[in-house]
This record gives structure tokens, sequence and C-alpha cells, in this order.
């Protein structure tokens, strides 16, 4: 009886440890493959749940990358980084905010870190794969490290064939659920030399509003 038990948890680490590489393969050839394009851009679904919240709200947005700028655009507010600041323009509130980029939320998945957040602060293993819409995608369990993160889990689904990321499901602490599903993937387009860059002309008549 003894040796069963050891035999089987002797298989059981195994197991876990074939399971952790090889989401780690699936994860590097994700990295790899993103980090090869000049650049990314992406139409994309975002859907926030809480339950006991009687919460559920979707929307719909899209985003360009090149780098660490991006421009995104969604529940009609344009987030513009350049690398260094971030401009968040409200066209209906007329008011333009200039900041950096904020780093202090550990937690927070930033369009330019959307695609590679995943390669610190994360333990992870293979999940289910499912079969949507003819495509093969194989999910893998992201747990932070850090036991005071205020996410639970993400569950990150990749097309098999792509290598590419399909969707990013977070659960947090609180019970909310926000899925974020890719519509779109196009990599390589050309772009204006501008596209990143913020005219204060285009604004005159905008609150600025600096925060330090």
């Amino acid at each position: 009886m003894k040796n069963t038990i050891t035999f089987l948890l002797i298989a059981f680490t195994i197991s876990s440890g074939l399971a952790q590489n090889n989401a780690k393969l699936l994860l590097d050839k994700v990295s790899q493959k993103v980090k090869g394009y000049q650049n990314i851009s992406i139409a994309f679904k975002y859907t926030l749940e809480n339950a006991s919240e009687n919460i559920k709200q979707e929307t719909r947005g899209d985003v360009t990358m090149k780098g660490d700028k991006y421009k995104l655009n969604i529940l009609g507010v344009i987030r513009l980084f350049d690398g260094k600041t971030l401009y968040t323009i409200s066209p209906e509130d007329e008011e333009v905010t200039i900041s950096s980029e904020n780093d202090n939320e550990e937690d927070a998945i930033t369009p330019s870190k959307m695609l590679s957040f995943y390669e610190d602060g994360y333990t992870y293993k293979l999940d289910i794969e499912q079969s949507i819409k003819g495509r093969k995608i194989q999910y893998i369990k992201l747990t932070p490290i850090d036991s005071n993160s205020e996410i639970k889990y993400i569950l990150l689904g990749i097309d098999a064939q792509t290598k590419h990321i399909y969707n990013l499901i977070q659960l947090g602490k609180n019970s909310t659920k926000t899925t974020f599903t890719v519509n779109s993937f196009k990599t390589n387009e050309p772009l204006s030399e501008t596209l990143f860059t913020f005219d204060a002309n285009k604004y005159k008549d905008y609150y600025i509003n600096k925060l330090d």
C-alpha cells in the first residue's frame, strides 16, 4: 500500500511537471510570434460580469500596438500612449487627461502588456481544450504568485494553429469576471507616422487635465 501511494505521488508530480512544461512551451511560442510582428491591430469584444451585483456590460473596441506604443478606442474614449505619456481623450466631455501610464496598478493588463503580461508574476498550467467555431482553443490557467493580487486566476485561450491569443478570461477575488475576445487580429499593417502622436491642435477647445 505504501509503495502504491509513493508511486501515485511520483506519477502526479511528473504529470504536473509535464503540464507546466507544455504550458510554458505554448506560451513561449505565442510570445515569440507576437514579438516577431512590427505592429498588431486588434478588434475585440469586452465583457464585464458580476452576478452578485447584477452587472453585465458588453462593449466593443479596437487597439493598434507597436512596441510599447498603442492607440486604444473603447467606450467612446481614446487612450493614446506614445511610449512615455498617456493621453486619455474624451470627446463627450471635451477633456484630455495627460499622465504617465499607470504602472502602479500591477494587476492592470494594459494594451502594451496585453500580449506579454503572462511572462512574469504567474504560475501556469494547461487547462481545458475547446473547439470554438471550428478553431481548436487551448486554455492555460494562470495564477498570480502575489497572494495579495486582486486576481483569482486568468484563463488564456490560445488558437492552437495560429498561436495567437483568442480570448482572455479574468476572474477577480470579488467574483467579477472580465472577458476579452479577439474578433480580428491583423499584423504588419501600414501605419501613419503620426498614429501614436498627440496633436494638441485637434483639441484646442478641450479642457486639458495634467496629472502629476
